[in-house]
């Protein structure tokens, strides 16, 4: 997720976020009433997508959050976390989280990849996911006041193999923190676990992969117990985010470029911020299945 934008892709015993708020669709000057947005989101398919996906969320996964409410009510922001999983479940999971709790729509970009998929790229789109592009990031936080969610480790963290598991990838050339220089936007850490079991890579097939034109491809230990379904159906592993400080940098914004080893400087120091929360989450946690 964010080879353009990254390098660009509760605490145990809080209580599970439930459905809250429902989205209005949005009405429009065009005639057919269409609420689709210039992103290519529809609400109406987010607030399917939120129905059909709360008993995943609540029942399978047993989301918890920990210091939800870092997370801004109004105005851009930049969230970043760890990415992993070879189906990553952490994309819709934050998504539909604070979706559900705040009534905000998150917007996840994404590798044009799957932008470029017939009929999965307009799901991809309508379900609110945007090419994950300088621009399109900063017109989200800037001109539109809007939360994206990027995964800087690109599809370097949900390709790695369950023996690196929660060992974090470099978080590409800095573009992330480049963006929330630029815009002016709080950059937000999420760290995440319980992604990784959900859907263990045991190794790669590259050769598959180039065949199929795919970033990686994966056998997974789903695969190896459940057949074909492995493939789509994630364990039940229970998943839990805990939300960082924001992070503002103290550079002006609106400049077109900002020195180099700073941006990597930074990018590093978010890193490593999400990658200590992360073991001390893992320390904290007795166990994959029940947290």
């Amino acid at each position: 997720m964010d080879e353009t934008v990254g390098t660009a892709t509760t605490a145990p015993g809080a209580a599970v976020v439930p459905i809250t708020t429902s989205y209005e669709p949005a009405e429009l000057d065009d005639p057919r009433h269409s609420d689709v947005d210039e992103w290519g989101r529809s609400e109406r398919t987010r607030e399917l997508i939120r129905k059909v996906y709360e008993p995943v969320y609540s029942k399978w996964f047993r989301v918890e959050w920990e210091h939800f409410d870092r997370i801004p009510t109004e105005g851009g922001a930049l969230l970043v976390a760890n990415h992993a999983g070879a189906i990553p479940s952490d994309a819709p999971v934050i998504m539909h989280g604070i979706e559900s709790r705040l009534g905000r729509p998150v917007y996840g970009l994404a590798d044009y990849f799957f932008r470029s998929v017939p009929f999965v790229g307009t799901m991809w789109a309508r379900s609110g996911g945007v090419a994950a592009r300088p621009e399109n990031a900063e017109r989200l936080l800037r001109d539109h006041g809007e939360l994206a969610l990027v995964f800087p480790e690109g599809a370097k963290g949900p390709s790695k193999s369950f023996s690196d598991r929660y060992h974090l990838r470099r978080f590409g050339r800095g573009g992330f923190v480049e963006i929330a220089m630029r815009t002016g936007a709080p950059l937000i850490p999420l760290a995440v676990i319980g992604a990784e079991e959900a859907m263990p890579v045991l190794f790669e097939v590259p050769a598959i992969a180039k065949l199929l034109g795919t970033p990686y491809f994966p056998i997974t230990a789903n695969m190896l117990l459940m057949g074909a379904a492995g493939m789509v159906i994630p364990f039940p592993a229970k998943i839990t985010i805990s939300v960082l400080e924001p992070i503002t940098f103290d550079v002006e914004p609106g400049l077109e470029r900002y020195p180099r080893s700073l941006v990597l400087d930074e990018a590093e120091r978010v890193r490593s911020l999400i990658q200590e929360q992360v073991f001390e989450m893992l320390k904290r946690r007795r166990s994959v299945w029940t947290g």
